[in-house]
């Protein structure tokens, strides 16, 4: 009883401190679309709960499989990330620049560049594999619907506070969220490589 309490409370930290980098993206998502609709909502926050709760189970797989191959695609993780996060906020930044409403913009977003958002923010979660390695597949896959379902709750509301405050700052929305995701990414950069 007292080990799947541990287990539990460990699934619960873990989906929280994930479920961070789309946190904070999800924010930018709703600055950039004061009035986004609900079911707009569900589907970005359901785009970033998917693959939080993705990544762990590849990453677990990948343990019980090809660990080495892994082991040496950990170090390009930080990277990736950065790459796409700097892609996505630059492009927000010059369309900020240009004058384009933050409502534009989201819909040049596009659905592309969402699943572009959901892997950079948790790629990282690729590693937890290692962390719950010793799980067996059930508890593994009970592992991922509880990260999952975090990110899922964190993200919307991190959509509900950007949608508050990008009614009060609507021109600049763009620019705000691109700088952002930038921030974003270098910090997923620094603790990967640095940290």
């Amino acid at each position: 009883m007292g080990s799947l309490i541990v287990f539990f409370i460990n699934s619960i930290l873990l989906g929280v401190g994930l479920a961070m980098d789309a946190f904070s993206v999800s924010l930018t998502n709703g600055l950039n679309e004061p009035g986004m609709k609900k079911g707009r909502m569900s589907i970005i926050a359901g785009v970033f709960a998917g693959f939080q709760g993705l990544m762990p189970m590849i990453g677990w797989i990948c343990v019980h499989t090809i660990a080495t191959v892994f082991k040496s695609f950990e170090k390009c993780i930080p990277w990736i990330a950065l790459v796409l996060l700097l892609f996505i906020g630059g492009k927000m930044i010059l369309e900020g620049r240009r004058g384009g409403s933050g409502e534009d913009e989201f819909k040049g977003l596009g659905f592309a560049s969402l699943l572009i958002q959901g892997v950079a923010t948790s790629i990282d979660a690729l590693s937890v594999g290692f962390t719950i390695a010793d799980y067996g597949l059930p508890m593994a896959l009970i592992c991922a619907f509880i990260i999952a379902l975090l990110t899922f709750v964190i993200c919307m509301t991190g959509l509900v506070i950007g949608k508050k405050i990008g009614t009060k700052i609507a021109g600049k929305a763009n620019i705000l969220g691109g700088i952002i995701l930038i921030g974003i990414g270098i910090e997923i950069f620094v603790k990967g490589v640095f940290l």
